[in-house]
């Protein structure tokens, strides 16, 4: 059954919506409203809720809906799932209190309803979806507490909402959008493997990242995964690497997280790319979201891990040598032609080895004509701007844009935050390009984007 019911509804009921935003019910409700299709809260004390009829179950729903969202005790859940027969086609279980908490009969239940329904079912214990392309949001967050990103390629799967949360909050802040999100919680039916062959063939999804504590099948896990990060990158961050961590991963969602070293090990067997934390997510995802991969030409054979480092900051120069170097990168010596042609170019005080070191006296232009000179001889370039002289302008961007068309390979930028450090993040990333805060996190974007 495809999972475009879940994904892109027409009409959607909530049973267990609610008159305040005091209750979870009610902030759904609420969230529901921007939804561009017919939205039937159910509760049986109110004939009205926010400006929509109310129904008092969901029997008494005039006609099917795509999504039914069920936001009630778990002892009720396998009831309602039964008189969603015939009137759904997929379910969203937000309730919490079934096999996390080592309530097992419960969540048995919700199985065998879901099944005698013949609907498929998201959660329970979840955040539900987010899916900003059809103004679809069941999350029981408000607005004011977890500002949405805007629409992107992004695609966030997540077994944990309060991780699937904070991941939304920083791709927020780092400027960069979303396709959908996913929060998946005890994953009795739909889990991370459906929603990979989903987004796989979605093609407003460009890049996914995936938080997992636990699998509940591995072997269609790894091939699901395989299959989608051979179309789109792929970046897995698991948790649950120790004894302590596997504990508490089963505490969380009741599923067994298993022995992480088989699990690394299998996804390096399977070419899958595995992020090392949260930060590393972030940053290679905003590097990815606005470059894409290099996959293509990878597979040519044209893309290695020959990197560049222009920089106007001979400290900030050397601490990202340092960070290329720990992540595999070959900074590599500037071929002696090239060295030559720029030492007649730039003053004598430049520091024309790799990193390059255009000094305080830099001005825009430098950036671009040592790109031009050297754009051939390496695969990717980081490249450090500290606005806080008067040689950087807010015309460097622009330039950089026009100059990036004609390389075609990854560029990140490091901007230290100070000045017109905002005004000049701001103008990079509308031209696609990213730029990080530290020589460090850019560096990791690089890698990111020269070995996905």
């Amino acid at each position: 059954m495809s999972l475009d019911s879940l994904f892109k509804p027409k009409s959607i009921a909530l049973i267990g919506a609610a008159h305040t935003e005091e209750k979870l019910g009610g902030v759904i409700l609420k969230n529901l409203l921007k939804f561009k299709g017919a939205v039937y809260p159910v509760n049986p004390k109110y004939s009205e809720l926010m400006g929509l009829k109310a129904y008092p179950s969901a029997l008494d729903i005039p006609e099917p809906v795509d999504l039914a969202i069920i936001m009630r005790p778990a002892s009720e859940v396998s009831g309602i799932l039964r008189e969603l027969a015939g009137k759904t086609k997929s379910v969203i279980i937000a309730s919490s209190g079934f096999a996390e908490i080592g309530e097992n009969e419960l969540q048995d239940e919700v199985i065998k309803a879901g099944k005698e329904a013949g609907v498929r079912i998201l959660g329970p214990n979840c955040m539900g979806i987010y899916n900003p392309h059809h103004k679809l949001d069941t999350f029981f967050l408000p607005y004011e507490r977890l500002k949405r990103p805007k629409k992107g390629n992004v695609a966030v799967v997540s077994q944990s909402g309060a991780i699937l949360s904070c991941l939304l909050g920083e791709l927020e802040i780092s400027n960069t959008g979303v396709s959908k999100a996913i929060g998946y919680g005890n994953a009795v039916d739909i889990n991370e493997a459906d929603i990979y062959e989903y987004l796989a063939k979605d093609k407003t999804t460009g890049v996914v990242i995936s938080y997992i504590e636990s699998l509940s099948d591995g072997k269609k896990f790894i091939e699901k995964a395989k299959i989608l990060s051979e179309k789109k990158p792929l970046l897995i961050l698991k948790a649950g690497k120790g004894l302590s961590g596997q504990a508490a991963a089963f505490s969380h969602t009741g599923r067994l997280a298993g022995r992480y070293e088989v699990f690394h090990s299998i996804l390096r067997q399977f070419g899958v790319r595995e992020v090392e934390d949260f930060d590393v997510l972030i940053d290679a995802t905003k590097a990815l979201a606005f470059q894409g991969r290099a996959t293509s030409e990878k597979k040519k054979g044209k893309i290695g891990n020959r990197v560049l480092i222009i920089t106007n900051g001979g400290g900030s120069g050397v601490l990202a040598a340092d960070e290329c170097m720990r992540q595999g990168l070959d900074v590599a010596k500037l071929p002696d032609d090239k060295t030559d042609k720029l030492k007649e170019i730039f003053p004598h005080f430049y520091g024309i080895n790799n990193p390059i070191d255009l000094t305080a006296q830099v001005r825009d232009e430098d950036y671009v004509i040592t790109l031009n000179e050297l754009k051939d001889d390496y695969d990717g370039f980081l490249v450090i701007a500290l606005s806080n002289v008067y040689g950087i302008t807010e015309r460097l961007p622009e330039m950089i844009k026009a100059c990036r068309a004609d390389i075609n390979k990854p560029i990140v930028f490091h901007i230290a935050q100070s000045g017109i450090a905002k005004k000049l993040t701001a103008l990079f990333e509308k031209a696609k390009i990213p730029v990080y805060p530290s020589p460090e996190k850019a560096a990791r974007a690089l890698k990111a984007l020269l070995s996905i």
